[in-house]
C-alpha cells in the first residue's frame, strides 16, 4: 500500500479522500482544510457540503464571526442543499429575567430619562447594523441556488424588537439600515423564485426578511414540493394569503401565529384535494392580540372539517401573556391538542383552564408546560388536595412531558402523579422553588422531607429523579423555545 512504503496519504486518489473526510464533522473539516492545498481542494468539495448548520453571533469577536459567515457561505452558499442558521445580534444588553419586573422580550439598556420616548443607543444601533449584514451576506450567496431543499432560518431579535424602538425614524439612526433591510427581501425573493424543489421552509422571527408578499415570488416547482412552511414574525400583519396557501397543495406541517389562521385559511387546509395535514404549530402571544382580534379565526366547525380530512393531525399551540378568558375561547373542543406551552409573566392561568385543556384533550395531550415568571407562586388547587395537575395528568393518559415553574407544586401532590403516570411520564421537570411541603402529611412526619420527596416520587417513576435546581433550565426566551421545538414537533419528534 501507498502509505506502507513511505508517500503517505498524498498518493490517494481524490475520491478516496473526498470519502474519507465526510465522516468528519464540519468544524473538523474547517481545521483539516488548513493541513495542505490537496486537503483544501478535497475538502471544500461540493458534496461534502450539502448540509451546512450555523450558529452566528451571542459570543466571540463579532468580526470573527462575520468573517466566518462570509467565508462559508461564498464557498457553499451556491449549492448547498440545507441550510441552518440562526443569527443573534451580538452586544445587546438584556437584564435577566429574575432581575426586572417585566417581561424578557421587552428589556433593553435604555439611557436614563428615555423611558417615555426611547432612543436607540449605539450598542443597539451597532447590533441592528451586524445583524443586517450578516442577513445580507447570507442571502447575497444564496440567492441563486436552484438546488436548495431546506431553508431553516431563525432570527433571535428579542432584544431589536423593543416597543418604539423599531420605526421608522429609528431604521434612518442605522447606516443604509432601510437600504440593506430592502435588498435582504429582494434577496429573498429571488432565492424563492429561483428554487426548484424546496421542501422546507422556515422563517422564524427573522427580522426585515418576510413581507407578506415574499411567497407569491416562490416557483411553481417549489410550490409543489414544499412540505413544510414556518413563517413567525414580530410583525402584526399575516405573511401568508389564502391564495398563496392554495398554491401550497402537499404542505405536511404549518406554523403560524395564532391570529392568522383564519377562518378561509383553515377552510383551505380542509380541502380533500391536498395531502392531509400532520402538524401544526400555533403562537398565541398577547402582545400581538392587542393589536389583532381573535375574531375571523377557526371555529369549532372549522376545526371539525379539518380534522375529517386530516385524521392524523396534531397540533402544538405555545401562549405567551394571554389572559385565561382568551384562552378558554382559543381552546375549542374539536381542535386535536397534543402540546400546549403556557408562558406568562403578569397573567395567571386558573383551575378553570386547567380542568378545560384535561377534559377535552385527556386522548392527545403528550406534552404539558406550564411557566411563570414571577416572584410569587400561586397555588392552582382550591385547596392541598384537589390539585388540577393531579386531575390533568390523572386525565390524561397520554401525558409524557410535564414541566412546572412558576406555581406551588405540594410534594403529595407531585408524588400522586409520579404514581398516576409512572414510567409513561418520561420527563417530569418541577423547580425546587415550585416545591412545597404539608407539615400535615404523615409521609414527612418524619426523615428529611427533601430525601422523602425524591425517593417517592423515584419510585413512582420507576427511576431516579430530583427536582430541577436550575431555574434557567426551564425559564428560556419563549421565542427560541417555539422555534426550536415546532422544529421537531413538525418532523415528528
Amino acid at each position: 500500500m501507498a502509505l506502507c512504503s513511505g508517500v503517505g496519504a498524498m498518493a490517494l486518489p481524490s475520491e478516496l479522500i473526498v470519502h474519507i473526510f465526510s465522516f468528519l464533522s464540519d468544524r473538523d473539516k474547517l481545521r483539516a482544510s488548513a493541513v495542505c492545498s490537496r486537503w483544501r481542494e478535497c475538502l471544500f468539495y461540493p458534496a461534502l457540503w450539502t448540509e451546512l448548520k450555523l450558529r452566528i453571533g451571542g459570543g466571540g469577536s463579532s468580526s470573527e464571526e462575520t468573517s466566518r459567515l462570509e467565508f462559508l457561505m461564498r464557498k457553499f452558499g451556491a449549492f448547498v442543499r440545507e441550510l441552518q442558521l440562526e443569527l443573534t445580534p451580538p452586544e445587546v444588553m438584556v437584564s435577566s429575567r429574575n432581575n426586572e419586573q417585566q417581561p424578557s422580550c421587552t428589556r433593553v439598556d435604555l439611557p436614563p430619562g428615555s423611558v417615555n420616548n426611547p432612543q436607540p443607543s449605539k450598542r443597539w444601533r451597532d447590533a441592528m447594523a451586524t445583524y443586517l449584514d450578516h442577513a445580507l451576506c447570507v442571502f447575497t450567496n444564496l440567492h441563486n441556488n436552484r438546488n436548495l431543499r431546506k431553508l431553516h432560518l431563525y432570527g433571535d431579535t428579542c432584544a431589536l424588537q423593543q416597543e418604539g424602538l423599531l420605526d421608522n425614524s429609528n431604521l434612518l439612526q442605522i447606516h443604509e439600515g432601510q437600504k440593506k433591510i430592502n435588498e435582504i427581501q429582494r434577496l429573498f425573493r429571488e432565492l424563492l423564485s429561483h428554487s426548484r424543489q424546496l421542501r422546507w421552509l422556515s422563517c422564524s422571527f427573522m427580522l426585515g426578511l418576510v413581507t407578506p408578499s415574499s411567497l407569491a415570488y416562490l416557483s411553481n416547482p417549489s410550490s409543489e414540493t414544499l412540505q413544510h412552511l414556518s413563517l413567525l414574525d414580530h410583525q402584526f400583519g399575516p405573511l401568508i394569503s389564502p391564495s398563496e396557501l392554495d398554491r401550497l397543495s402537499s404542505l405536511h406541517s404549518l406554523a403560524l401565529d395564532y391570529s392568522d389562521l383564519t377562518s378561509e385559511l383553515c377552510g383551505l387546509l380542509a380541502s380533500p384535494h391536498r395531502t392531509p395535514l400532520h402538524r401544526l404549530s400555533l403562537l398565541l402571544n398577547g402582545t400581538t392580540l392587542e393589536v389583532k382580534s381573535l375574531e375571523g379565526t377557526a371555529t369549532e366547525d372549522d376545526w371539525k372539517a379539518l380534522v375529517r380530512v386530516s385524521a392524523n393531525l396534531r397540533v402544538y399551540i405555545m401562549v405567551v401573556e394571554v389572559s385565561s378568558s382568551e384562552l378558554l375561547g382559543v381552546l375549542k373542543p374539536s381542535l386535536p391538542l397534543e402540546r400546549i406551552h403556557l408562558d406568562s409573566y403578569n397573567t395567571l392561568v386558573t383551575d378553570a383552564t386547567l380542568e378545560l385543556i384535561a377534559q377535552q384533550y385527556n386522548k392527545t395531550l403528550t406534552h404539558f408546560i406550564l411557566l411563570r415568571d414571577d416572584p410569587e407562586f400561586p397555588d392552582l388547587s382550591v385547596n392541598r388536595n384537589e390539585d388540577p395537575l393531579v386531575l390533568l395528568a390523572w386525565r390524561c393518559t397520554q401525558l409524557a412531558v410535564l414541566v412546572i415553574h412558576g406555581y406551588t407544586m405540594w410534594s403529595h401532590n407531585l408524588i400522586a402523579i409520579s404514581r398516576l403516570r409512572g414510567a409513561s411520564l418520561r420527563v417530569l421537570t418541577v423547580s425546587e422553588e415550585s416545591i412545597e411541603f404539608d407539615p400535615d402529611q404523615p409521609l414527612y412526619l418524619q426523615g428529611d422531607p427533601v430525601h422523602n420527596l425524591v425517593k417517592e416520587v423515584s419510585l413512582g417513576l420507576g427511576r431516579v429523579w430530583h427536582p430541577c435546581l436550575d431555574y434557567s433550565l426551564v425559564l428560556i426566551e419563549h421565542t427560541h423555545h417555539f422555534h426550536q421545538e415546532l422544529h421537531a414537533f413538525s418532523l415528528g419528534m
